[in-house]
């Protein structure tokens, strides 16, 4: 790999914009493990990185070769692809040209936060991926499988759901080999699942009923508020429901030549961590 110039070429860092979350804590892990020096992205980071304030991008990007760019909450909220583009700007200003975008799959508001970065000049790699199987375990919908119901507005709808270690092993592939640069990567799991084959899935996994009940968007965003979370996330749902991406994609095997994960692996190794026990 030809390793991007940096502020300081002594021991370059990679860092990793939301580092303690879902993808980012694996691709972090995943970095160290490999001996690579790895600076967390993140509030409680040293020295802390807030989207919100870009006078934390600037130190966040000292000494910085690389970067993994994830945006909370999600890259087609407004206002995000303008700051990952005022990002972008300064990162490749600074030093650190390789950028590693994790986007959404049939995302459109999304789309411009990539051509922004893109228009940076950075050495760049896209992953659109759609959602998660860790939703179920380390987000959202951990509470819902824990208290046996799933209500959610997904209809009958269908969905390629990805594992979050394939995410982080294509990230991870693409911030340390150059043949990843200008490749745009659509990551999937191997097959389509309804809520209803969900529900199944951590029923068989877990021994215990979890059920689905389909509720309108509306609904949920109520329940969201409740929560103290962002109405908008309800949004994301006419991603399931429209059906864009009701299909299988080969991002992960393009990538790593590999198949991806299936929902079955997932949910059998996450029973066995305790983390759905009652």
């Amino acid at each position: 790999m030809t390793t991007p110039h940096s502020t300081d070429t002594k021991d370059p860092k990679t860092l990793v914009i939301g580092g303690t979350g879902k993808t980012g804590r694996r691709v972090a892990e995943r970095l160290t493990l490999r001996g690579l020096p790895v600076r967390v992205g993140s509030r409680a980071g040293e020295p802390p990185f807030r989207w919100e304030d870009p006078g934390t991008w600037e130190p966040a990007l000292d000494g910085v070769a690389a970067v993994y760019v994830t945006y909370y909450p999600d890259l087609a909220f407004p206002g995000a692809a303008e700051a990952v583009g005022a990002f972008a700007e300064l990162a490749v200003r600074r030093g650190a040209r390789r950028l590693v975008l994790l986007s959404g799959r049939g995302e459109e508001g999304a789309v411009r936060g990539e051509d922004l970065l893109k228009a940076s000049g950075a050495d760049w790699t896209v992953v659109r991926a759609n959602w998660f199987d860790q939703n179920f375990s380390e987000s959202f919908f951990l509470e819902p499988v824990l208290a046996g119901e799933l209500a959610l507005p997904t209809a009958d709808a269908v969905e390629p759901f990805v594992d979050a270690d394939d995410i982080a092993d294509v990230v991870t592939a693409a911030l340390t080999d150059d043949r990843h640069i200008g490749r745009t990567y659509e990551v999937s799991g191997p097959r389509l699942l309804s809520l209803h084959d969900v529900a199944a899935e951590l029923s068989e996994a877990t021994g215990r009923e979890i059920r689905y009940t389909p509720v309108s968007l509306d609904d949920y965003r109520r329940l969201l508020a409740e929560n103290g979370l962002p109405a908008e996330f309800a949004d994301l749902f006419r991603l399931i429901l429209d059906g864009r991406n009701a299909s299988v994609t080969q991002g992960v095997r393009e990538a790593l030549g590999r198949p991806p994960l299936d929902f079955t692996e997932f949910a059998r190794k996450t029973a066995a961590t305790g983390v759905w026990s009652v």
